[in-house]
């Protein structure tokens, strides 16, 4: 690529279209293997492609990082906000914890402007206000009204946008392997209990279908640590909202499910953020170059 904010985006939109994928392979396990037991082997899987990247060196490496408390503390925060979307999944539509957790990308520039001192410019915030509209067309809440569940879908909107704040303070100032690596750790230990109290045992084909859920969140982390090396929260945050469209996608090739037209609409606003970031920092870059 270029130059580092357009290498950045590229991994960020690849990110979210592997973990997109990888909350469709979780949906299929989901319906006879407990989420706990599938977080821990995709947590196992993803250290065990640690070592083989960094090979033994790798437990001496995750000892001696300086990042080991903030990402014991962003793993927390992540695991937090998981629990709170599934549990506000569990009571709402999809259409509307969809819409409440894509709140997100908003949380996260205004983090990015306070913790990370970003300077957001108007395209910026104006592309983050257009995802969201798509956001909301495209899901088509109707009805929500204040409650438990909404609440918990806004937290977990919030801690996420938090965790991503950390992961982009972390990543300047280590590897991303290393950074994986501290965060499966931390979800092996905070998943292990319940995974052992509810655990059934898989099949073949479900054997597979976790190793592979632990390759594809492997390297949609790999992507997301490296493109928040290369640019800022502001610039990225607009580019979750993609993680939708591939999920729309997704969803018609495996179940069947055919998008209304509200759908499209939506999608071609998501898209459209996605344009207004590119061609405002390309703009930037020319004017710097002036």
């Amino acid at each position: 690529m270029k130059n580092p904010i357009s290498y950045g985006i590229l991994l960020t939109v690849f990110a979210y279209m592997l973990f997109t994928a990888h909350d469709s392979a979780v949906k299929l396990l989901v319906a006879s293997i407990p989420v706990w037991q599938v977080l821990f082997i995709r947590s196992c899987t993803i250290l065990a492609g640690c070592f083989v990247f960094e090979g033994p060196s790798l437990v001496r490496k995750v000892a001696r990082s300086p990042i080991i408390k903030p990402m014991i503390v962003r793993s927390i925060i992540i695991l937090i906000a998981w629990i709170s979307y599934y549990s506000a999944a569990s009571y709402l539509q999809l259409a509307e914890v969809t819409t409440l957790y894509y709140a997100a990308p908003i949380v996260g520039t205004i983090l990015a402007t306070i913790v990370l001192r970003e300077k957001v410019t108007f395209a910026r915030w104006m592309a983050v206000g257009v995802g969201f509209c798509g956001v909301v067309i495209a899901s088509n809440p109707v009805g929500l009204s204040i409650s438990w569940p909404v609440y918990l879908a806004l937290q977990a909107a919030i801690l996420w946008a938090s965790g991503m704040v950390l992961l982009r303070k972390t990543a300047l100032h280590e590897k991303s392997h290393i950074q994986m690596a501290v965060s499966n750790i931390m979800f092996i230990i905070l998943t292990a209990g319940m995974a052992i109290a509810h655990w059934h045992t898989p099949t073949p084909f479900q054997i597979v279908l976790l190793a592979l859920t632990g390759v594809i969140a492997g390297a949609g982390q790999l992507a997301l640590f490296e493109g928040m090396r290369q640019a800022p929260v502001s610039v990225l945050a607009p580019f979750e909202y993609t993680s939708l469209v591939w999920a729309f996608l997704l969803g018609y090739l495996i179940w069947g499910d055919i998008p209304g037209a509200n759908t499209f609409i939506g999608a071609i606003l998501i898209l459209s953020a996605g344009f207004i970031i590119i061609i405002s920092e390309r703009m930037k870059r020319r004017a710097a170059a002036a």
